[in-house]
């Protein structure tokens, strides 16, 4: 019975796991290391989570968060592109990993574009889904409702 209910709290404890991450938070965030030169994750009161740079944009609450939307921070062109083309457009698993396999292909086949360059040149080749997991845990809770209705 005591397997049981440690069971049942480990599935509810998965449920409130922000945005239906389906990597590996704590593999993510010893991949931290690989985005922190140009990002860092600051939460709404200020408080810093992870140390990092500022050529990128605040990944707090990155997940359910509309594209190209951080406050303050200057997107390029094409990012803003996709952003104003893909009406709704928000940062999913499945959107993110796809972006940092490769952003400069992401945006030119989103866009349909040859000539598009992403303002990030780092590309993840593995790792993305647990980075994103990590990102989820340290964000605010999606309201996975709200999220699917604005799309």
């Amino acid at each position: 019975m005591k397997a049981l209910t440690l069971s049942a709290t480990a599935l509810l404890a998965l449920g409130a796991t922000p945005s239906f991450a389906e990597g590996d938070a704590e593999a993510g965030e010893g991949l931290w290391r690989s985005c922190r030169s140009c990002h860092a994750i600051t939460d709404a009161d200020g408080t810093t989570i992870q140390r990092g740079g500022r050529t990128g944009p605040n990944l707090y609450g990155l997940p359910g968060r509309a594209v190209a939307s951080q406050e303050g921070f200057r997107y390029s062109a094409p990012l803003l592109e996709f952003a104003a083309t893909e009406e709704g457009a928000v940062w999913t698993e499945e959107l993110f990993v796809e972006y940092v396999s490769d952003p400069t292909a992401f945006l030119r086949s989103h866009l349909g574009e040859s000539g598009a360059r992403s303002g990030m040149s780092f590309r993840m080749t593995s790792g993305a889904e647990d980075m994103w997991a990590y990102l989820a845990s340290v964000s605010p809770a999606v309201d996975d409702d709200a999220a699917e209705a604005d799309e």
